[in-house]
């Protein structure tokens, strides 16, 4: 089959397009999957250079890749909540694949109406905003929580999380990005380049933070006595430290089907979107993590067939 591996870890000239990868085997508690899609995210990029070693392990060669969209072309012997020709989405591992193959409790069914492409970019930015809120911040209704970066993807799942917990959501963003940020329907909006806006937010109760750096540790200081500050990316050494009074988590997003066809309804719904900047064949996988790596690519989504193009946005 085709797909896109690399043999060692490296910049993004390491990806390789090669067409003869073995088919992945099918387990008895599995379905293969034919891809139509996946998409590329930062942690894509973070694992091929090899700094996230420690966190994902992996055995090389490998195929990178956890979004996909597809349609079952084969199911394990003790499978029964798929068919083949079923349409599915999913946070898997090594999608960037003809054909990928997980364990069928991994996926769940495309809601009838939602375009196969753009559902290849929810996967795991929705389930990592959602448990960035949920777990991690452990945000409650009636609570006031601030997602940091709420205009990325991540950050967008976890401001429409917030919202369906009943929380009173602040939306995060850069100055020049206030006016955009509008159409998240948050309460309110902080500029997070504004260190006097963040002074004055006063006590909150939870954090989503998606940023790092600085004005997360900014941002932790915000936190009320007894709060909680979730984060999936990376804090400044000594921030947990300086606030012993502030439950503060990261979060590992976890499959979770359920609450991934929630997202995926609310997206088919209009009540709910991660916009799609990009779509791009498999062959472009190295540049597609090349324009991602260097920030300000927006969503990219990888195409398995390249007439899929001729509905590029």
């Amino acid at each position: 089959m085709k797909a896109i591996r690399f043999h060692e870890y490296g910049g993004p000239d390491v990806l390789r397009f090669e067409d003869d990868v073995p088919e992945p085997a099918l387990a008895p508690d599995a379905i293969l999957v034919a891809v139509e899609a996946a998409s590329v995210n930062p942690i894509d990029w973070k694992v091929r250079s090899g700094t996230r070693q420690k966190d994902f392990p992996l055995r090389l060669p490998a195929i990178p890749g956890r979004d996909v969209s597809g349609v079952v072309r084969a199911v394990g012997s003790d499978v029964g909540m798929f068919a083949v020709g079923d349409r599915v989405i999913a946070l898997a591992k090594a999608t960037y694949a003809e054909l990928v193959a997980m364990p069928a409790a991994l996926a769940t069914r495309l809601p009838e109406g939602l375009d196969p492409i753009d559902a290849a970019a929810l996967p795991l930015a929705v389930l990592t905003g959602d448990q960035l809120v949920r777990l991690s911040a452990g945000a409650q209704a009636g609570q006031t929580v601030l997602v940091s970066g709420a205009l990325g993807s991540v950050g967008r799942a976890a401001v429409h999380a917030a919202k369906r917990l009943g929380a009173r959501v602040i939306a995060g963003v850069r100055g020049r990005q206030v006016a955009e940020a509008a159409e998240l329907g948050a309460a309110g909006t902080v500029a997070l380049d504004d260190e006097d806006a963040i002074r004055r937010l006063g006590p909150i109760d939870a954090v989503a933070d998606t940023v790092g750096g600085d004005v997360a540790a900014r941002l932790c200081a915000s936190v009320r006595p007894g709060g909680r500050f979730g984060y999936a990316s990376v804090l400044p050494e000594g921030t947990i430290e300086r606030h012993p009074d502030v439950t503060v988590t990261r979060v590992f997003a976890q499959p979770d089907p359920q609450t991934l066809r929630a997202f995926a309804e609310d997206a088919r719904d209009g009540r709910f979107a991660i916009p799609v900047s990009q779509r791009l064949p498999l062959e472009e996988a190295a540049e597609a993590q090349r324009r991602m790596e260097a920030g300000g690519a927006g969503k990219i989504v990888l195409l398995m067939r390249p007439d899929a193009l001729a509905t590029t946005p």
